[in-house]
């Protein structure tokens, strides 16, 4: 089984966006060796997901109204065999808690850019910035299973 974190600061937005979205496109190929879940570096425990967040998941025929949020801890990058940050605040703290981790920006890394760049936060901004935001990650996730070997 392979466990895939995304990271963002609240883990009410753009990670739990890219958890959901991870976890259709998993279904859709029928994979079974890969878990998705999400944390964030400054992220309340048991927040839902965020109001633009849940209603841009139901926009996209995505149910986000079960997550909660968790603060990222040492165990749960440990728990991970990759993590996956929005911004370069986000992969700094997952290296100063875990220095070995397998951790990358989300940019790049699955698209096959050269350039990794901070995905924008919606946090506290009308729909349309979180609808920017979702189709970023959607995109920015395009080639990740196609990282991930079959096992």
């Amino acid at each position: 089984m392979k466990r895939i974190l995304f990271v963002c600061s609240g883990n009410t937005c753009r990670s739990p966006i890219a958890e959901a979205i991870a976890n259709r496109m998993i279904s859709e190929v029928g994979r079974s060796d890969i878990q998705v879940s999400s944390a964030g570096t400054n992220a309340w425990d048991g927040s839902p997901a965020s109001d633009g967040a849940l209603l841009v998941g139901m926009e996209r025929g995505l149910d986000l109204s079960g997550h909660r949020s968790r603060q990222l801890t040492k165990e749960i990058i440990d728990e991970s065999d990759l993590v996956l940050v929005m911004a370069p605040s986000h992969l700094a703290r997952v290296k100063e808690l875990q220095p070995n981790a397998n951790a990358h920006m989300l940019s790049g890394f699955a698209s096959g850019r050269d350039e990794s760049y901070a995905i924008q936060d919606p946090f506290g901004g009308d729909l349309t910035a979180y609808r920017d935001a979702f189709e970023e990650i959607e995109r920015e996730l395009s080639g990740l299973l196609e990282k991930i070997p079959a096992t």
